[in-house]
């Protein structure tokens, strides 16, 4: 069996279970408070907009399916490591309901955003609740016989993470207001904006297990390192991907002056491009301006690239780990996925 069949044997095993232990904790929270955990349910895509049941599309729970697999590939029971790994989902979208508010964006996975029907505010009241179920659900672990030093290791871990990830936001918008962003600053930003939540995830996973710290900072790395090449394929599908698949107009990332690796990489070696980013609005025109441009300086090649160097070094991380035979084709499996997402 190779990696890829692997890894969705482990995913085919690992998804029934996250999602009853997300709903257990979102269910467990919600008493009394309206249907302010519907907005909840509805970005999730649990519910529809009438707080109907559906079955919308969902994230790919990438995130959850590192931290269980990290945990048994260290010798732990996977099951042990469940309310984390739905913590962490929780978390991760938090971020994304605000990010969508932050960004503007109308549409997430085919369907309007939370605050796009229901108001700003509500979106962030929304964004805030789910923050604090991903804790409560984190403290679950005690109930799976975790013990309290792990408990505790494994929440204080979850809060620094999260104090990173939001970071990295902060430096994602504020870099849309500045004319110069080095590759530097832009490595800064996605350290916490993406692979923070990434390399914490393998790492709480590990934790849980009790590796050895040895083995910990190993999958910590391997997270790190596939977080970074993950972000930098996303940032290429927001310039040239699919809008049936991203979810997104063509271009959005452009239009925004989001300071993604290939605009970064382009506006240091365009004079042209320098002077289109300077305008106050962005039209189609331009925006498939800059696309021309950015294939014109190699900015999409330069990208490409980084994101192989990444992902070589998460590999290198990995074989560090040293993790037990199936998980490690699983992992090597959801980096290899990682790197060659559909564009």
């Amino acid at each position: 069996m190779n990696a890829a069949d692997t890894l969705e044997t482990f995913i085919d095993r690992y998804l029934p279970s996250i999602e009853t232990e997300m709903r257990t904790v979102v269910r467990a929270h919600d008493g009394g408070f309206g249907h302010l955990f519907d907005l909840l349910r509805y970005h999730l895509g649990w519910v529809d907009a009438a707080f109907e049941p559906c079955e919308a599309r969902s994230g790919k729970r990438i995130r959850p399916v590192l931290c269980l697999l990290a945990c048994e590939g260290c010798g732990g029971r996977w099951e042990d490591a469940l309310p984390a790994a739905a913590a962490i989902e929780l978390l991760h979208n938090f971020t994304l309901i605000h990010d969508d508010i932050e960004d503007q964006d109308e549409k997430r996975r085919g369907r309007p955003t939370v605050w796009s029907i229901w108001g700003q505010a509500q979106g962030i009241n929304a964004g805030d609740t789910m923050f604090s179920v991903s804790q409560l659900g984190m403290l679950r672990l005690e109930q799976r016989g975790v013990p309290l030093k792990i408990v505790l290791s494994a929440a204080r871990l979850f809060n620094q993470t999260c104090v990173k990830l939001t970071h990295g936001q902060y430096l994602d918008i504020g870099f849309e207001h500045r004319d110069h962003v080095s590759v530097d600053d832009y490595l800064t930003m996605v350290q916490g904006k993406t692979a923070a939540l990434i390399a914490g995830s393998c790492e709480i996973g590990a934790l849980i297990a009790d590796a050895p710290p040895p083995q910990q900072e190993a999958l910590r790395a391997f997270g790190y390192h596939s977080g970074l090449a993950f972000q930098m394929l996303d940032d290429i599908l927001g310039v040239w991907g699919d809008s049936n698949v991203t979810g997104k107009p063509v271009g959005a990332d452009i239009a925004r002056r989001k300071k993604t690796l290939p605009l970064v990489h382009g506006l240091r070696r365009s004079g042209e491009m320098r002077s289109l980013m300077t305008q106050e609005v962005l039209s189609a025109a331009d925006v498939q301006r800059v696309t021309e441009l950015l294939e014109r300086t190699g900015s999409r090649a330069f990208t490409e690239r980084l994101a192989r160097q990444h992902h070589k070094q998460a590999l290198a991380a990995l074989e560090r780990a040293d993790p037990k035979p199936g998980a490690a084709e699983a992992l090597r499996g959801l980096a290899e996925k990682l790197l060659r997402r559909n564009r």
